[in-house]
C-alpha cells in the first residue's frame, strides 16, 4: 500500500506536465495559423508547399500550389511557414568557377575534359513486377 501512492503521485505528475507541454504546442500551432498572410510559404499537413494568397476569412484560406493555381484550404491544415523558395538556375561544381569544362593535354597530345559529368539525379525505377509467376 505504501509504495502506491508514490507510484499514484508520479504517474499524476507525467500526467499533467505532458498536459501542460501538449496545451503549450497547440496554442504555437493557432497562433502561427491566425499570424499567416498573403505571400507566405507554408507546407500543410498532407505535405503540400503552397504560397497564400488569401487569409482574410476566419476558418478557411486560399493557397496557391502552382502558378496561377488557387485551392481554398481550412486553416487547420496549415501545419508549418516555411523560407521561401530559392531558385538556383546554375549549379557550380568545387573547382568550376564560371560553368566551363577545362581541357588537358595528356601525354600523347589528346584532350582530356577535366569537368566532372553530371548525372541527372532522379528517383530510380523499379523493375516492372510480374504477376502469376513463380
Amino acid at each position: 500500500m505504501e509504495i502506491l501512492l508514490p507510484m499514484f503521485v508520479a504517474l499524476l505528475l507525467v500526467m499533467v506536465f505532458s498536459a501542460r507541454k501538449q496545451k503549450k504546442v497547440i496554442a504555437a500551432q493557432q497562433e502561427m495559423q491566425d499570424s499567416l498572410k498573403p505571400g507566405d510559404r507554408v507546407m500543410t499537413t498532407s505535405g503540400l508547399y503552397a504560397t497564400v494568397a488569401d487569409a482574410s476569412d476566419d476558418t478557411t484560406i486560399d493557397l496557391e500550389i502552382a502558378d496561377g493555381v488557387v485551392t481554398t484550404w481550412l486553416r487547420q491544415a496549415v501545419r508549418e511557414k516555411v523560407g521561401p523558395v530559392v531558385e538556383d538556375d546554375e549549379e557550380l561544381t568545387d573547382g568550376d568557377t564560371d560553368g566551363s569544362a577545362e581541357a588537358e593535354l595528356s601525354a600523347d597530345g589528346s584532350a582530356e575534359d577535366k569537368a566532372e559529368t553530371k548525372t541527372e539525379s532522379g528517383a530510380q525505377v523499379a523493375p516492372p513486377l510480374e504477376h502469376g509467376t513463380k
